[in-house]
């Protein structure tokens, strides 16, 4: 179970965080499906811009948040399958304790 932690723990700092939250939410509303750019998604969460270019480099750095660009815009949407896997072994572990394999 410790290994599953660990390869789950940069993922669960990322969702641990309500703005996170609230970025990945707005991102996976379907209306956002081509993506959203950072000025959409500052008033969708009434964070400042600086603030979301944080969460978002969090988030794209632990692969909920993909990147698109067009030019010079950039375009951001969620990937909230990328690391399910992950999440469901370590349920999986923790389903598991005090079971001797």
């Amino acid at each position: 179970m410790k290994a599953s932690f660990i390869e789950c723990q940069d993922l669960l700092v990322a969702l641990g965080d309500e703005n996170r939250q609230n970025i990945l939410l707005a991102l996976a509303d379907k209306s956002c499906i081509e993506g959203l750019r950072v000025g959409e998604i500052t008033k969708k969460v009434n964070l400042s811009r600086p603030a979301v270019s944080h969460h978002l480099k969090i988030l794209r750095e632990t692969n909920l948040v993909n990147v698109r660009q067009e030019g010079t815009m950039n375009f951001y949407s969620a990937d909230l399958k990328t690391d399910l896997k992950k999440l469901t072994n370590l349920i999986q572990a923790i389903k598991n304790l005090g079971v001797e394999d």
